[in-house]
């Protein structure tokens, strides 16, 4: 996996761009920090298997709320062409 290391202030500068850049690579990009912390942004392949709803729906208690929520919800069903 190809990684790239970009400042804050280019991800500042250009959001969408770097975005973009990161998707459409698959590189992951690490951004520094002022205060010398990283973080790093990795797009997700859509055809991959991805265990982070899995992942949250185990481990976080906010997430098992807000799913919990969206359950006790009633559904409003789709229509086309109408706007709510």
């Amino acid at each position: 996996m190809a990684i790239k290391t970009i400042p804050l202030s280019r991800l500042e500068t250009d959001l969408k761009k770097t975005l973009n850049e990161c998707a459409d690579s698959g590189e992951t990009v690490v951004v520094e920090m002022p205060d010398h912390r990283l973080l790093t942004i990795q797009s997700l392949d859509l055809h991959e298997e991805d265990s982070l709803i899995d992942e949250l729906l185990e481990s976080n208690p906010k997430f098992q709320a807000l799913v919990a929520k969206s359950k006790a919800s009633p559904r409003k069903p789709f229509t086309v062409g109408e706007r709510g």
